[in-house]
């Protein structure tokens, strides 16, 4: 499975999303540092959910970063945008 759908799945699963876009923007950092040459390496998110509107910035962050779990491990970056 692409990281990328894996992304969306664990979001999916962990929030009530009402707006989920994840974008694959590795090929934008092609030769820069954290590229592995796998062109799965860098990501943005884009998550609206009514749980995580609730929270503070901080704490928004972190809740998406433990739905993601091991994922954090294998993408070199992930840009968030949560409301």
């Amino acid at each position: 499975m692409a990281i990328k759908d894996e992304i969306e799945a664990r979001l999916q699963v962990a929030f009530a999303v009402s707006e989920l876009a994840v974008v694959n923007e590795s090929h934008r950092h092609a030769g820069h540092g954290g590229d592995d040459g796998s062109g799965e390496s860098h990501f943005a998110i884009k998550i609206r959910a009514p749980e995580l509107a609730a929270m503070g910035r901080l704490a928004r962050h972190r809740a998406v970063q433990g739905a993601l779990g091991d994922l954090n491990t294998r993408v070199h970056a992930l840009a968030l945008d949560i409301g």
